[in-house]
Formats: structure tokens, sequence, C-alpha cells
């Protein structure tokens, strides 16, 4: 069997240590060799045979002893570090937002291809269990022909955590980066290119620098409607997915159980571990004729699967990294829809 391989990790705030590491530690034919943070207690505690490094540059100096690295850092350093993996010859995960702008993604892509390096983006989302339970009912006709998508990441957070770097515009915070790259990201998967962009965009709370309060009305290409929010004033929360068909609908509340499992230190493959109890399942139907549908279990493990497979053997990395530039342009639009307070076409 192949050596596994070795993964020099950037960053060990809540993304690299809630949402990486587990998983890299988990999946085969990985090993999480180093970390790079001012955390080496939590490191060492959490990871004790991977090093830890004090600076990203000691991972570009010693670039044979890596095969993988995975940016999980304040958004605003994506660009440079990504570009550095790059430059170093390196297959590189970023964190979403690639970018703080379409443009700046854009022009990390063509380098990754020129280099011919690896180059994917970490939109775990795409494994939630209602997400994909979403895309199973789509491709079987459950709803018909679809109409309308509503999908929330709503949150109850009043006061702004000031030491937050997701509450400083200058490191590329802001919720419609932060969250509406999930909402954007999932209904381009389900529905494809967008036509045009409505937005509104809010900062509602004392003392707040970034935005918190979002909506999105995207146009397909397909015809299709996606209507997006995301808040952090959401006092009492609505359902997650609601999808509307010409047959039927389907509606689910709550949130995907895999981000408050990692942040409690359970660990990828254990029992239950993504699984939604029957009492949390969606329903599919139209009036009274509704039923209880089984929420498939999540699976953000198959995200770092399909990278080994790429790394690997030369196959196409999970997430391709066009999609996120597609992504961005349409963040981009919604920023000069909210500004002109009109709908942008793309």
């Amino acid at each position: 069997m192949a050596d596994p391989l070795r993964v020099a990790l950037l960053g060990y705030g809540t993304a690299g240590a809630s949402f990486h590491a587990p998983l890299i530690a988990a999946v085969d034919g990985l090993t999480l060799s180093a970390v790079v943070t001012s955390r080496r207690e939590q490191v060492l505690r959490d990871h004790p045979d991977a090093r830890v490094l004090a600076d990203p540059g000691e991972v570009w100096a010693a670039r044979s002893s890596y095969d993988l690295v995975v940016v999980a850092t304040p958004n605003h350093t994506h660009v440079p570090l990504a570009r550095a993996a790059v430059d170093a010859r390196l297959p590189v995960v970023v964190d979403k937002p690639l970018a703080g702008s379409a443009g700046d993604a854009r022009e990390l892509v063509k380098r990754a291809e020129k280099a011919r390096v690896p180059l994917t983006v970490y939109q775990n989302r795409r494994w939630d269990g209602d997400f994909r339970t979403m895309r199973r009912l789509l491709t079987s006709g459950a709803v018909g022909h679809p109409l309308r998508l509503e999908s929330r990441f709503d949150r109850w957070r009043p006061t702004v955590a000031t030491d937050a770097w997701k509450e400083n515009a200058d490191n590329d915070g802001g919720i419609l980066l932060d969250l509406g790259s999930h909402l954007v990201d999932q209904a381009l998967t389900l529905f494809g290119p967008v036509r045009s962009v409505y937005a509104e965009i809010d900062a509602h709370r004392s003392g707040a620098a970034v935005e918190d309060d979002v909506f999105l009305a995207l146009t397909h290409a397909s015809g299709v409607h996606s209507h997006l929010w995301a808040s952090a004033l959401a006092g009492q929360l609505a359902p997650r997915f609601r999808l509307l068909g010409d047959a039927g609908a389907y509606v689910t509340w709550g949130m995907d159980p895999q981000e408050a499992a990692l942040r409690a230190g359970r660990k990828p493959g254990s029992p239950n571990f993504g699984e939604r109890p029957a009492s949390e399942w969606g329903k599919v139907g139209a009036g009274d004729a509704l039923r209880p549908y089984r929420t498939l279990t999540g699976e953000w493990t198959r995200f770092y699967e399909g990278v080994v497979t790429a790394v690997t053997t030369g196959a196409p990395m999970p997430v391709d990294p066009h999609d996120a530039v597609r992504v961005l342009t349409v963040l981009d639009a919604a920023r000069r829809s909210a500004s002109a307070r009109t709908v942008v076409d793309i």
C-alpha cells in the first residue's frame, strides 16, 4: 500500500482544529505531518505525532517533506499562502472563500493551472446530509420540476465579537464571504449558472464593522430561483431548506450535525457520526400528503477522500476551483446590487 500523503496544515483556529485536522486524521491515505500555528500545546494534545511549525516559510523550505498543503487561516491570507504553495509545487486545499474577490481567485486558479499544481477549495457543505438528500430528491423527481430553493444559515449572535478576525473588514470578514460562499456554492451545484443577482446586505449590530445580515435572490439560467439568507440576528429559526417544485416540496429544519460533533471533539467514523435521528428528518409532499424522508448521512470525509484520489492518480479534485471563481462572481455581483439597490446581470 502506498505511503499516506504528508499534510502540512496552515492554521489551527476553529477551521484548522475542528474542520480540517480531524478529517485529515480520519481519512486513509493522509497523515497530519505538520501544523503551522502558535497553539503548540493544543496541537500536541490533539495530534501528538504532528510537528508544530512557527511559520509557513518552514513548509516551503522543506517542500520535499510534504505532499499536500491545507490553508485554514483568516480569509485575507488565503491567496498569498495558496500562491506560495503553488510556487513550491505543492498541491493545495484552501478553505472557503478561495479569495476575497473573483478577480483574485481567477488569477490564483490560472497560476495553479500554469504550474500544473492541483488546487481545490474546501466546500464541505456539498456533503451535508440534508443537501445530499435534496440532490437525491431532485434526481428522483420527487418534487417534480424545481421552481425555487430557499436556503438559510441563521444564527443568533447579537453581540459583535470584536476580537474575532471574521468581524474585521481588513481580514475579508463578514457573513457574505463566510456563509454566503456555502449558500451560493450549493445553489450553483444544484441549478447551474446564475443569470442575475439581487441582494440586500446590512450591518445591524451595534459596533458591527462588517455585514451581519444578507439576502440574495439568484435567477439561474435554467429559470430556477434561489433565495438565500444568512444572518447573525435570527432570533427564531426558519427552515434550513425549502425546495419547491411543481409536484411538491421538501422542507427540512436544523443544521447538519457534523459541525457540532466535531466542535465537541467527536471523531469521524464514530457511531452515528453525521446521522440525523428520525425526529429531525425533513418532509416531502404537498398539502396534507406529507411524509418524512430519511436524511442521508453527512459525509465531510468524502472531500478529503477525493483529494487523496486526485493527488495520487491525477483525477480531478473534488471541488473544481473554477466553481469557487463562479461563487465569488455571484458574491461580487451581490455587493454591487446592494450598493446600487438594483438587479445585476452576470
